[in-house]
């Protein structure tokens, strides 16, 4: 797994005691527990380790989380926000009032965010990691940035631009790519597959918006 997370998403320092003494330790163990997925994949974690790491005693977590997959929860809601601002402030950002070109914002955005931060990637993408249901957070930041897709393609149905009529096939597929995208360039195949005089990120930014070329009339 690559280690260079983006700037939004630091790699977490080994914190110290100290932290617990400031009120901030939900926060630290949430920094512990993206450390030991860096280093070893979710199974690395546990409650009792990202304590130690905090320089904490082994039961003072559970006060802020009752078992891993509440840690790893809190771990996906940071994370799920951070992605939504990076999503929502593309599309804000775009400089037309194309759907289409709007909808390609939200995948090269999505492209972007993962290949940035590919341990926050693993654990928002991987469910049984976290309890997604009970997550008002996680659902509403996920419909947050769904909306902003479906809408995109609702209003390029109304003014004629799309090829298929059928826009939720559309939207699978393109969700589809864009995670597969992510997955082979977090898993390290573009060293094989990213084309001539191309990095593997603009390798896969370009198929994306050759998908999105083939989309529209």
């Amino acid at each position: 797994m690559k280690q260079n997370e983006g700037k939004e998403m630091a790699k977490a320092k080994t914190p110290g005691r100290s932290s617990y003494h400031h009120g901030n330790l939900r926060d630290t163990l949430i920094d512990a527990a993206v450390q030991l997925v860096e280093e070893g994949g979710p199974d690395n974690v546990s409650v009792r380790e990202a304590a130690k790491r905090a320089g904490v005693s082994p039961g003072a977590p559970f006060r802020h989380f009752s078992n891993k997959t509440a840690l790893m929860t809190a771990v996906a809601e940071q994370a799920m926000s951070r992605f939504r601002s990076e999503i929502t402030n593309a599309v804000e950002n775009l400089a037309t009032d194309d759907p289409i070109e709007r909808f390609a914002a939200v995948g090269i955005a999505y492209l972007r965010w993962a290949i940035r931060n590919p341990t926050h990637f693993q654990i928002i993408s991987t469910r049984s990691l976290i309890d997604w249901d009970s997550s008002e957070s996680l659902r509403h930041d996920n419909e947050a940035v769904r909306s902003l897709m479906e809408g995109s393609m609702a209003e390029a149905q109304r003014r004629n631009m799309l090829r298929s009529d059928d826009i939720a096939e559309t939207q699978i597929a393109a969700r589809a790519l864009v995670y597969g995208l992510a997955r082979m360039y977090i898993d390290g195949h573009f060293a094989q597959w990213a084309v001539a005089g191309h990095t593997e990120e603009q390798t896969a930014q370009n198929v994306l918006k050759h998908f999105v070329t083939l989309i529209g009339k």
